[in-house]
């Protein structure tokens, strides 16, 4: 399982980045946008923090050419390990092969339905990005979406993975990656959520009260006499 963090925020990236183990960022023009910021300066801050991890960057062209062009923009000024977001629109799913055959990685998004994906699976996409919380709120079952995605790659011998994306809760991530999911991209709250507990913290707390209370406060295994 890959772990992405879905946001454009530099001081939450940087936090992340240096406690868990993360494959890459994800980002899109709605998260790129509630930064205010220049474009192109985010998405090379944030390749400074990350390295060659997977940063993942979408384009905004409507037709086959536009999103040619914006793609040929981010690999020229972004570069390195970047995946190209497409959503699976008619241009879209016309621009994936096209991409593919430049030598760029593709990331295909803004997906709802298996059927979605096996096609830009056929196109040669990298990953494919289902949006599971988009999902459950307009009646759909989100997880179960994802499961029949993995199943169809794997039954078809397909090398694309899935990306989930769009999760509200913990409970989500849980249930996608016992579906097979090979990655998620969360928000920092998310993650934040999935690593913490509070009885984990009790639990620390107790035995940090029981250590003290025999060796002393301020001693631990390196400073014992």
């Amino acid at each position: 399982m890959l772990y992405l963090l879905d946001t454009a925020n530099i001081g939450e990236i940087e936090k992340a980045a240096a406690v868990f183990p993360l494959a890459g960022v994800t980002t899109n023009p709605t998260i790129i946008a509630q930064e205010k910021r220049d474009f192109f300066a985010i998405l090379k801050e944030i390749r400074a923090i990350i390295g060659e991890k997977m940063l993942h960057a979408q384009v905004l062209g409507e037709t086959c050419d536009e999103i040619i062009r914006d793609a040929e923009a981010l690999q020229e000024k972004i570069g390195g390990n970047l995946y190209i977001k497409v959503p699976v629109s008619t241009e879209g799913y016309k621009a994936m092969p096209r991409l593919k055959a430049r030598g760029m990685k593709v990331t295909a998004t803004a997906i709802y339905t298996p059927g979605q994906a096996l096609l830009a699976a056929n196109c040669g996409v990298d990953f494919t990005a289902p949006y599971l919380n988009r999902i459950d709120n307009i009646s759909g079952m989100g997880v179960t979406v994802v499961q029949m995605i993995t199943d169809l790659f794997r039954i078809h011998s397909m090398p694309t993975r899935v990306l989930a994306a769009s999760f509200k809760n913990v409970q989500q991530v849980n249930d996608v990656s016992l579906a097979g999911c090979q990655a998620i991209t969360i928000g920092p709250d998310i993650l934040w959520h999935l690593a913490e507990h509070p009885l984990t913290d009790m639990s620390i707390e107790q035995f940090n009260r029981d250590w003290r209370a025999v060796y002393g406060p301020g001693k631990c295994v390196y400073n014992l006499d």
